[in-house]
């Protein structure tokens, strides 16, 4: 069944079309927590991406929970599963070590192979790009 949502339960997420292509403000980003909309995304090194298949991970009830619909870099590169490592303004993780960096890179990379990259996080007043329905295939049909 080419397109069928990974390991989603039926009836969980599954109904879920595939998201377009687009880039997130913080704001943005902030209402796909997977209480407020059933979608869930969270950011990783600058990378948005949607994470509903792992509802279980990162639902409101899961042990991720607290990084739905945020930036997750800081918690998962320091490994603070608490409030202390949200921000709530862009974060640019200047002043993490770089095992801390390196860390959040490996992240980033285990999110590409899971789930799908739906677009950038934006940096304070940056323009979201423009994404174009053919980039949009393109780059879904190499993920399958």
């Amino acid at each position: 069944r080419a397109g069928a949502v990974g390991a989603a339960r039926p009836g969980e997420a599954a109904a879920l079309p595939r998201m377009k292509r687009r880039d997130f403000s913080l704001e943005q980003l902030r209402e796909f927590d997977g209480a407020r909309n059933p979608r869930i995304l969270l950011a990783v090194n600058g990378k948005v991406f949607d994470v509903t298949k792992g509802r279980k991970f990162y639902g409101p009830e899961g042990p991720y929970g607290i990084f739905a619909g945020r930036d997750a870099s800081r918690g998962l590169a320091t490994f603070c599963l608490d409030k202390d490592a949200l921000r709530d303004e862009y974060d640019d993780l200047s002043d993490l070590n770089a095992v801390q960096m390196e860390s959040v890179r490996e992240w980033e990379m285990q999110f590409k192979d899971k789930y799908d990259y739906v677009g950038r996080l934006l940096k304070p007043g940056e323009e979201p790009s423009e994404y174009t329905d053919e980039e949009d295939t393109k780059d879904h049909t190499k993920q399958e």
